[in-house]
């Protein structure tokens, strides 16, 4: 369902895209080429600031947020998922936040006012809340990174784990070529 915020803000989603149809993408949400937003996912940019303002929750082309995914922000913060980056089943991001290009957020995962740079693995169930990690960086299924974490003690992304996070853009590049394709079925 995609839809107006109380602001009166409509989302922005390329023709490439694919949108499920049990996803709410609400308000001041921009989606680029190639995106694909799976079922009962919720891209959510209505909260405005002292101001009144706000700013957009960015999805990069070529990203993929999978089902139950919900992405959010506190008083008009931004959200920008950079391209070519996974939000994989039931994770929560939630602004401020800025996730980079080439990343993986596992499965459950919580991002939170939090910077994650270009090329991190976050494996499942992990919490960011309130820190920046530098590109490159992997953090352990379960493992919670804070502002009072020793980011000396956090290993590197692996060439596996890259490749794992590429196979994971791939594989999701072809749903939304191939889902855009039966929407013409029904």
């Amino acid at each position: 369902m995609i839809r107006k915020n109380p602001s009166g803000d409509l989302p922005v989603i390329d023709e490439s895209a694919y949108i499920d149809k049990t996803a709410i993408i609400c308000g001041k949400v921009v989606i680029h080429a190639n995106v694909f937003v799976g079922p009962y996912a919720v891209i959510r940019a209505d909260e405005v600031d002292a101001q009144g303002d706000m700013d957009p929750v960015v999805i990069g082309a070529n990203s993929n947020i999978q089902d139950g995914v919900v992405i959010h922000s506190k008083s008009g913060a931004a959200v920008t998922i950079g391209t070519n980056t996974s939000i994989a089943h039931r994770s929560i991001v939630h602004g401020p936040c800025s996730v980079g290009d080439r990343v993986f957020i596992g499965f459950n995962s919580v991002l939170f006012n939090c910077r994650v740079g270009d090329g991190c693995v976050v494996r499942h169930n992990a919490v960011v809340d309130g820190c920046d990690l530098p590109p490159e960086f992997y953090v352990p299924s379960t493992t919670r990174i804070g502002p009072s974490t020793d980011l000396d003690s956090i290993r590197r992304v692996t060439p596996q784990a890259s490749e794992f996070s590429e196979d994971v853009i791939r594989a999701n590049v072809d749903l939304v070529r191939g889902y855009k394709r039966l929407q013409n079925e029904f």
